[in-house]
């Protein structure tokens, strides 16, 4: 008598039930088009350097300037050491010492015999070519070896290790600094990549479709020292932040223990 009563009493429920499943099922399918990146990758037919990055000096940037040549001692006062307690923390942190030019607000560095140099705008090259011939004067064919040390792009929003990322070469892609990142979560927004980006003073910044392969050529495609990308959550993640995240996880629960008591109820 217990099991028909028990089925009387869950007969108004399952039209909720049935209706709840149909719900979950639309809500959890996701088309493909929102989640492959490149979609239309084959309409790009050859590739191009046209927007290659060659990332500028800035303020603020910390400059690692190398010099040597053939005859150490003339290239010596043209190296920033910081002075070491012994010898053997001198050899151990050798590569840390030998960097540290920060630019200032101006552009400019205060650079060993040579004094105030105005280094803001320059590339890498420019401005090793204009440190060879500076320093030229005083040693013979000198090697210039110069890097900014504090390249870094930040990744936030919907990815696997939102974060600050140092970046050695200078040299990173829009996909390359979301593969650093982890790539996206699926609740990440492809079609919306937001990127922000300073130059000059002027922040800026631009949207990115990665289901589309058009922003290969778009300026934002190599990323810029200091840049910010956001990858915003989808409708399904924002609207989930307005419940418990578990709630589907209790709904299945109940709804396989009303159907085993279904079952044996027959």
């Amino acid at each position: 008598m217990l099991f028909p009563q028990i089925r009387a009493t869950l007969s108004p429920i399952y039209p909720f039930v049935a209706v709840l499943f149909i719900f979950l099922f639309v809500t959890s399918c996701v088309s493909k088009k929102e989640i492959l990146y490149l979609q239309d990758i084959e309409r790009i037919h050859t590739a191009t350097d046209a927007l290659q990055n060659n990332p500028v000096i800035r303020p603020n940037d910390i400059l690692s300037i190398q010099v040597s040549s053939y005859d150490m001692e003339a290239s010596a006062p043209f190296n920033l050491m910081a002075p070491a307690k012994n010898i053997q923390e001198q050899n151990t942190n050798q590569s840390v010492q030998a960097q540290g030019y920060l630019v200032n607000n101006d552009g400019s560095i205060e650079f060993p015999v040579l004094g105030t140099l105005q280094v803001g705008g320059m590339t890498r090259q420019e401005l090793v070519e204009d440190l060879k011939t500076r320093i030229s004067v005083y040693v013979k064919d000198p090697i210039l070896n110069v890097r900014i040390t504090n390249y870094k792009v930040t990744v936030l929003g919907e990815v696997a290790r939102p974060g600050a990322y140092y970046i050695d070469d200078e040299r990173i892609t829009l996909l390359e600094a979301l593969g650093k990142a982890g790539d996206l979560t699926i609740f990440g927004k492809r079609e919306n990549i937001l990127i922000l980006r300073e130059q000059n003073g002027i922040k800026t910044y631009s949207k990115i479709d990665l289901t589309k392969s058009e922003f290969l050529d778009s300026p934002y495609y190599y990323l810029q020292q200091n840049d910010v990308v956001y990858v915003q959550p989808n409708n399904a993640q924002v609207n989930s932040a307005a419940y418990n995240r578990n709630s589907g996880v209790y709904i299945s629960i109940a709804s396989v223990l009303i159907s085993i008591i279904v079952l044996i109820s027959r």
